[in-house]
């Protein structure tokens, strides 16, 4: 969740499948770009024999510096008081590869933004750096980026090429400059960013009330939720709709509900959506009329309680408490909702029951903002680093691990946390597959899966937790872990199963620009996003909704018009 760890991600994300890998994924298949001819040593101290090898060994260790900000753990049998240090990949990666990996920092997800824009102002990179698009650009200017162009050509294993590959090499372009590889993104299927509404259905049951579709039916769900004791144990304690202080980001915002008013204002962390103004050129969703009617909503759901009255201060990490402990009812997020974390709230409280339905709108169920890449996380490698071949080679390993054979060694119990562990590649359409083959097991009553490829660890993992929640089965993993696994995933009405209805019915709409971010926006970008946050922050805790006003027209003066202008200067020269 992928986010940065997250996703972030993811998150975080993410944009992030199966017990010990990633919960952000998907894919495509071949089309891999042509190899350049092997790359001679960049290092001054050639990487002889079996380093040469995709998966080969180095003669003497290689050191890899990285930052991380992190997320607890998403699967709940990791051993308590584990680091991401103490990561059992990063031992593995050791045994297998010889490439040691030492964290410059570490730091909780929250702080990771603030103390990488210290470091990047500082100069103090690590060698390998996760990066979101903005970061990517302004290291892209500084000259900071290595170019991995020899490198990749000559290390990166027949699977990571297919993967980088399956659009053609368009997104892998995309990060590219003068001819130069200055990054390798990891992209997936834009419909992984799609929204949903999770709502507990034992809290509708107990109301006698349906599933809403429209925001009117939404509204009277989340103030009985609030009012009418839905829990039913005795005890005003109980809100509406999870909320926490950033708006737009990874998890836990109102990108859904803002989207169920037909605004479009962001694709989640800090990324704006431009969508058609129709007359052929791209508009900036953040300031259009829809964003104020739905700022009023939000500012009533407030003053009702609907909304928590402390969200301003409430992290992600808060809102999860209040899901897990039962003090809310109801989220918008992505199709990975279930496998954390709604299953925590499942193993806390044998009464939960959680089910995803389509966004309300206003007449009806509203239509999802859908990017037309998602590509949010860029692994780059630091100029100064002797031996960027090594972070393509650790790119090889984690996909390499996903094979039949390192299933049994990768256990969560053992200190295997996988959304630690970086750079995380993906068979870009990961999680159909794992839908589509664990779905055509189950019905064929299949005992096991016969796959074997690097998706097998995957596929099997979700599939023996699916058989396992089906059958009452808790051996080896608790109810919450086993249905999170099968409703993230596999549920014809879950998480991916429902996104897949969304994508076939056309319920989505495109967020129009997917370049790199443009000079203004990584210059200005930063303080319109802190004015955007500020702005509608007071608007929803009770400020005046002419506020809205001055915020576009404080928006326009300081960077947005020209970031317009920019916008559609690479709009003009896309094909339509």
């Amino acid at each position: 969740m992928y986010k940065h760890g997250n996703l972030k991600w993811i998150l975080a994300s993410s944009l992030l499948l199966s017990l010990a890998t990633a919960c952000s994924n998907q894919g495509s298949n071949s089309n891999e770009p042509s190899a350049a001819p092997p790359a001679a040593d960049n290092s001054g101290s050639e990487t002889a024999g079996a380093a040469q090898d995709p998966l080969g060994k180095y003669p003497e260790t290689v050191t890899v510096s990285q930052v991380i900000g992190y997320n607890p753990p998403e699967d709940p049998r990791i051993p308590k008081g584990i680091t991401p240090d103490k990561n059992a990949y990063l031992k593995d990666l050791k045994d297998m590869m010889n490439i040691d990996v030492k964290f410059k920092w570490m730091v909780p997800s929250a702080q990771y933004e603030q103390k990488f824009s210290l470091a990047m102002a500082s100069g103090d990179l690590p060698d390998l750096l996760e990066l979101d698009p903005k970061n990517f650009e302004k290291l892209k200017q500084q000259g900071m980026l290595a170019d991995l162009t020899e490198a990749y050509a000559q290390y990166a294993s027949p699977a990571l090429k297919k993967y980088m590959g399956s659009d053609g090499g368009f997104t892998m372009k995309t990060f590219s400059s003068d001819g130069k590889q200055l990054g390798i993104p990891v992209f997936e299927d834009p419909f992984l960013s799609t929204q949903l509404l999770w709502i507990r259905k034992d809290w509708l049951n107990n109301l006698n009330l349906q599933a809403p579709t429209t925001m009117d039916e939404l509204e009277k769900v989340a103030e009985a939720f609030v009012n009418n004791d839905p829990d039913q144990n005795g005890a005003a304690d109980t809100y509406g709709v999870a909320l926490q202080k950033t708006l737009f980001f990874w998890g836990f915002d109102v990108r859904g509900f803002f989207n169920g008013f037909g605004a479009y204002p962001s694709v989640g962390d800090a990324q704006s959506a431009w969508i058609p103004d129709g007359d052929g050129k791209l508009a900036p969703g953040l300031i259009q009329p829809e964003m104020k009617t739905a700022l009023g909503k939000l500012q009533s759901w407030y003053q009702k309680g609907i909304i928590n009255k402390e969200f301003a201060l409430k992290d992600e990490n808060k809102v999860v408490e209040d899901i897990t402990s039962g003090k809310v009812g109801i989220s918008y997020g992505e199709w990975w909702y279930p496998n954390w974390p709604l299953n925590m709230n499942v193993d806390k409280d044998p009464k939960a029951e959680w089910i995803a339905v389509q966004i309300p709108g206003l007449d009806g169920p509203g239509k999802s903002l859908v990017p037309k890449i998602r590509a949010g996380k860029i692994y780059a490698v630091s100029k100064d680093f002797k031996h960027p071949e090594a972070i393509i080679k650790m790119m090889n390993y984690y996909i390499e691990i996903g094979y039949k054979k390192y299933m049994d060694q990768k256990k969560p119990e053992d200190g295997f946390v996988y959304n630690w562990f970086n750079p995380r590649v993906y068979n870009p359409a990961q999680i159909d597959t794992v839908y589509t083959e664990v779905n055509k097991a189950l019905e064929a009553n299949q005992t096991e899966i016969t796959l074997d490829d690097e998706n097998y660890t995957n596929v099997a993992g979700v599939f023996k937790a699916s058989k396992d929640f089906l059958e009452g089965n808790t051996q080896t993993a608790t109810k919450g872990v086993n249905w999170g696994q099968y409703y993230s995933r596999v549920a014809k009405e879950g998480g991916w199963g429902l996104t897949r209805k969304v994508k076939e019915s056309q319920a989505f709409v495109h967020n129009e620009f997917y370049g790199l971010p443009t000079s203004t926006q990584v210059e200005k970008g930063g303080q319109l996003d802190k004015l955007m946050q500020e702005s509608f922050t007071k608007i929803i805790m009770g400020g005046d909704l002419a506020e809205f006003d001055k915020f576009v027209a404080s928006w326009k003066t300081l960077g947005g018009d020209d970031i317009t202008k920019e916008v559609n200067e690479w709009y003009s020269k896309q094909p339509k």
